[in-house]
């Protein structure tokens, strides 16, 4: 499965975020593969997609941040799997 998640700091968190990022904090479990990690220019937040087939991995990697960041999560799927979907349901 993936999993976009997106996060931003919580007030006054910003220097710690940093911190940990810098030390290698953003290091998820074996089992989970980063397809990509986005920064927001205004230094807000940002957006990661990741891959797992172990929901529980995600979930520990958001519980290492959730002191310092506010962090949603959403399973998501391709676009060629969802259009099939879509065409089924409305056909018209």
């Amino acid at each position: 499965m993936k999993y976009l998640s997106t996060w931003a700091a919580l007030p006054g968190a910003t220097a710690e975020c940093v911190e940990k990022f810098l030390a290698g904090g953003a290091t998820h479990e074996p089992d989970v593969k980063v397809l990509g990690r986005w920064h927001k220019v205004d230094g807000s937040g940002g957006f990661a997609l990741s891959e797992t087939d172990n929901p529980l991995s995600i979930y520990k990697f958001a519980a290492k941040w959730a002191d310092l960041m506010e962090i949603h999560v959403d399973v998501v799927i391709d676009e060629a799997d969802a259009g099939p979907i879509l065409a089924s349901v409305f056909k018209g």
